[in-house]
């Protein structure tokens, strides 16, 4: 009897054993967190990890290039089954990129383009987010000086955005209706840099600045901020992308003009599921909806899905409130009553 016990409680730890071994492991390496919309994406990731009985497992760059390929290296060491990565420099991590492919280990390049045929490549379609952002400036001013406060130079959906942009604003510009008196790139992103951007723009053209078009609502806060310290805020058109709150309670106030959404809550819902079907063996071509695309810089062709954005301007502020993206109170904090239909 008592040999049958120990067979038995050693064939149930052998098979609890097997059953560990069996569940995948996710690695997810983040360039940053100071961004609010991360931490989104990152709930949705682990949401979805979790319902598909995957383990969650990341590490944070802290904007560091040099960081994020010993992050890497440390997540395919952890186990990683397949890694998601938002790169904080598209080129710097294309040998960690390798590796991982080179060990059989699945990449999704997260939101960010990472040249290289064997990763997989997800994000919303950036340059339709640029196309949106200058819509909507234009349609708010359509002649006068224009500043453009555009994302990191390294990172490529930066250009992608400004493509948009130019598309939209072409023949304005060609006719001269608009002028280009400042276009900079915006280090890592950080407002703090796209404000310093904009002092200098605001200084060199002695304040004649009529609209911004900026590439997302981090350096949306940066120019705002500028904008308000010559007691300009809301007299300048503003664009940005993300739909963070602080941006939707400046589109509320009046003085962003838009925000393009993009609902990180499913695009992270999604990357995890690629990266656990591409874990399971599946061929990225396999993954329903995947589309080629060659339009990067590189000119490289990647297995991708893109996501629709959405421009939320002060006409359709209930979209976000009434998807559960914000709550009502935190979108109209500060506004004057009767301005903002949502509001009241």
């Amino acid at each position: 009897m008592k040999l049958f016990t120990a067979a038995l409680l050693g064939a149930t730890m052998l098979a609890g054993m097997t059953g560990s071994a069996m569940a995948l492991t996710v690695g997810v390496s983040w360039s940053n967190f100071q961004e609010e919309r991360w931490k989104t994406d990152e709930a949705a990731i682990k949401a979805a990890l979790e319902a598909a009985g995957a383990e969650y497992i990341s590490a944070d760059a802290q904007s560091s290039a040099a960081k994020q390929l010993a992050d890497v290296e440390s997540l395919i060491t952890q186990g990683a089954d397949a890694l998601i990565v938002l790169a904080q420099d598209s080129d710097a991590i294309g040998p960690a990129v390798q590796k991982a492919v080179d060990e059989g280990i699945p990449v999704v390049g997260y939101d960010r383009l990472i040249e290289n045929p064997d990763a997989f490549y997800i994000t919303f379609d950036n340059k339709e987010v640029g196309r949106m952002q200058a819509r909507a400036v234009f349609a708010a001013q359509p002649t006068g000086n224009y500043v453009f406060i555009k994302g990191s130079g390294a990172d490529p959906n930066a250009d992608f955005l400004f493509s948009g942009q130019m598309e939209v604003l072409k023949d304005a510009l060609d006719s001269g209706a608009v002028k280009n008196v400042g276009e900079a790139y915006t280090d890592g992103w950080v407002p703090e840099n796209a404000q310093r951007n904009m002092e200098q723009f605001l200084t060199a053209n002695n304040n004649d600045v009529q609209a911004v078009v900026a590439s997302n609502d981090g350096t949306a806060g940066g120019v705002v901020a500028a904008l308000a310290a010559q007691g300009m805020a809301g007299s300048v058109p503003v664009s940005g992308q993300d739909g963070d709150h602080a941006a939707l309670n400046r589109v509320a106030l009046g003085t962003q003009t838009v925000s393009v959404w993009k609902d990180a809550r499913e695009l992270g819902k999604k990357a995890a599921e690629i990266a656990v079907q591409l874990a399971n063996g599946a061929a990225m071509t396999d993954v329903e909806g995947s589309v080629m695309f060659d339009g990067g810089p590189k000119g490289v062709n990647m297995t991708s899905y893109f996501l629709a954005p959405n421009p939320i301007t002060r006409d359709n502020l209930n979209e976000v409130v009434d998807a559960g993206w914000i709550s009502k109170d935190a979108l109209c904090q500060g506004v004057a009553a009767g301005t903002v239909e949502i509001c009241g």
